[in-house]
């Protein structure tokens, strides 16, 4: 199997498509455009519409760029391998849900009402939901997933980590999607608290885990 394949050429696509919508709307767009809205869905934070127009897409490029090479320097290259499919999906799927963001912010600096919140909160559980897939796919790596001293020792016990971490995330999901129709107060914290609890449940279940091994 191959690490990288000509599909690699979607992403760079998404992310150039994603540059030409932003030079195309940037003769509409006032000097200063949003960038940050507070928990309530109020804008809070402007920058300048040229540093934002390119600012995002090489973000985006950047992250991309990490995620495609981290792989070649990892001692356990060949597991991500084994897996390569599923990890093109997710950085495919993490530069739609980027690229999603760039658009929203564009659409409301255009003057436009829109929730961000919820759109955020959507765009946060299917990609919770996509990970939730993924997790049991992932093999012993120090790239992507759960990587504990524990899980990292024993594949056993990170099998079964992620096993347990790829249901915890789709539950997770499902209750932000629901909670998305609340205030974005409400969805935030949900949020917030649904990421602690669902690490310290992987954190404690994958020591013991580890601990019944060593016995």
């Amino acid at each position: 199997m191959k690490l990288y394949s000509k599909k690699e050429i979607l992403p760079i696509l998404l992310i150039l498509i994603t540059l030409a919508v932003g030079l195309y709307f940037y003769p509409q767009l006032p000097d200063k455009v949003p960038s940050h809205w507070d928990v309530n869905g109020q804008v809070n934070g402007y920058m300048s519409k040229t540093f934002s127009i390119y600012f995002f897409p090489g973000l985006i490029l950047f992250i991309y760029v990490l995620m495609s090479a981290l792989p070649l320097m990892d001692p356990h290259k060949a597991n991500i391998e084994i897996f390569q499919g599923s990890y093109f999906w997710f950085k495919v799927a993490l530069v739609l849900f980027l690229a999603a963001i760039y658009f929203i912010t564009i659409y409301a600096a255009l003057g436009n009402e829109i929730n961000v919140g919820q759109f955020v909160s959507w765009g946060v559980g299917i990609l919770f939901l996509f990970i939730g897939w993924m997790m049991p796919r992932i093999k012993k790596n120090y790239t992507i997933g759960i990587r504990f001293p524990w899980t990292l020792h024993s594949e056993v016990v990170w099998d079964k980590t992620h096993k347990l971490g790829g249901q915890l995330f789709m539950v997770l999901a499902g209750i932000l999607l629901l909670a998305s129709f609340l205030p974005g107060v409400y969805t935030f914290w949900i949020l917030m608290g649904g990421i602690i609890l669902l690490m310290l449940i992987l954190v404690a279940y994958s020591y013991l885990e580890y601990r019944k091994l060593a016995k």
